[in-house]
């Protein structure tokens, strides 16, 4: 007899049936272990060739599939510390007309720094101008063999991996190859071009205060040359080549004052691009500007035209020297200016060269000596364990279904779809 033609609902006697329960005279509902184990035993031809087939077709696909190496490496990303500049500056508060300089190193501290700096250099070691540069330079589009550097940029991606440590703040960038010795330089390449892009770029919080001094000096530096261009000129057509000492006192007094309001003043700005307006040391730069614009209109007087700071007596100067006076007062102020910014501009290239090459190489890539995939052996195995369960669910399934459509009310309603499906095709 046929497993097949098992009967899962076999009549019983009338004696054994009235001492079973109600539901116990319906077993088809319930699967049986041995029925199972019967119907596997039957098929296990057919399950042990399913399995085979299985097993040597993932063996084909896992001998087929390209062998790939990882080059990795690990940076260490620069760390977000105060400036060494400050405590520099704040040594000649009290010196001569620097005595703002203590205060305005306060820009050249800490406090502004991203919340997490390595999110910000995984996406810069993965932006498209490195990406870019990393095709061009190893020609990625013939090795890919690709057409666009769209498409040669999308597989590089696809075999890149940058990920920021969450514990150690650690980047661990990966990239997978068929050649070994290729997978190293192609990991290397990565730190080569981003360090290109980084020279380029203020990414830090001293390269973005050297960028900005840097700006403000060349504009103080071009108006401090045309003061002092004025001053030539006054000096020859009025022929006034001196001033005696207590005009030269008060000129110089006042120009330096107002060279530390405007020195202040590019400070804040300067904070302002970085923190917001409750920040401690933004805080602290408006009061100081306040106290200096407070001792300026003391010596220079409340107006603040363009003579104002100059509170001598008109009968003792003639005209030609209040001219000169001006011309020289503008000299002063625009070299306290330039001094004062020239300062801030080498503290933040201090800080910047402090800080090196943006991110050190913790473990440069080397040829790898084993391969990352594919893993041969775990497909082999994964596949034969999914064929046999698939044997078995198929063998089964096969066999309630050929046991369902023997039933004689199935049969019935089978003859009735193919009598209405037959009606149908020949539009009767």
């Amino acid at each position: 007899m046929r497993v097949n033609d098992i009967q899962p609902e076999a009549v019983v006697d009338g004696a054994e049936a009235d001492s079973l329960p109600p539901d116990s005279t319906h077993p088809e509902s319930e699967i049986s272990i041995l029925d199972l184990l019967a119907i596997l035993l039957e098929r296990r031809r057919f399950i042990v060739r399913f399995v085979v087939g299985a097993a040597l077709l993932a063996t084909i696909v896992a001998l087929v599939l390209p062998v790939r190496y990882e080059g990795k490496v690990v940076l260490l990303p620069p760390a977000q510390s105060s400036s060494i500049g400050s405590g520099l500056l704040s040594q000649l508060g009290g010196v001569g007309a620097m005595g703002s300089l203590g205060s305005l190193a306060s820009l050249a501290g800490g406090g502004l720094s991203l919340k997490n700096p390595a999110d910000m250099y995984v996406a810069l070691l993965t932006s498209r101008t490195v990406e870019d540069a990393m095709i061009n330079d190893f020609g990625l589009m013939q090795e890919y063999k690709e057409k666009r550097i769209s498409d040669a940029r999308k597989e590089l991606e696809r075999r890149t991996t940058a990920v920021a440590g969450t514990k150690d703040g650690l980047i661990r960038l990966t990239v997978e190859d068929h050649d070994p010795k290729r997978a190293a330089e192609l990991a290397n390449g990565y730190v080569d071009e981003f360090r290109k892009l980084s020279a380029s770029l203020a990414i830090t919080e001293a390269a973005r205060r050297r960028l900005f001094f840097e700006q403000q000096l060349q504009e103080a530096k071009d108006k401090l040359s045309t003061a002092e261009d004025a001053l030539t000129k006054t000096q020859q057509t009025t022929g006034v080549l001196q001033i005696d000492s207590q005009a030269k006192a008060l000129i110089e007094s006042a120009a330096v004052l107002r060279g530390q309001v405007e020195a202040k003043q590019v400070q804040i700005e300067g904070l302002r691009s970085f923190a917001t307006e409750d920040n401690p040391r933004l805080l602290l730069a408006k009061q100081e500007l306040a106290a200096l614009q407070s001792e300026l209109s003391r010596v220079a007087g409340s107006k603040q035209d363009a003579g104002s700071d100059i509170n001598l007596s008109k009968g003792r100067v003639t005209q030609s020297g209040m001219e000169y006076l001006r011309r020289y007062r503008d000299v002063k102020y625009q070299e306290t200016v330039f001094e004062l910014l020239a300062k801030e501009f080498e503290v933040a290239k201090l800080d910047e060269a402090r800080e090196g090459s943006i991110v050190q190489v913790v473990d440069a890539a080397v040829v790898p000596d084993r391969k990352a995939s594919p893993h041969r052996l775990w497909i082999i195995s994964g596949a034969t364990v999914l064929a046999f369960f698939v044997a078995i669910v198929w063998t089964w399934l096969r066999n309630r279904l050929s046991y369902s459509l023997n039933l004689p009310e199935n049969r019935q309603r089978v003859h009735i779809i193919k009598s209405l499906w037959q009606t149908k095709s020949t539009g009767v």
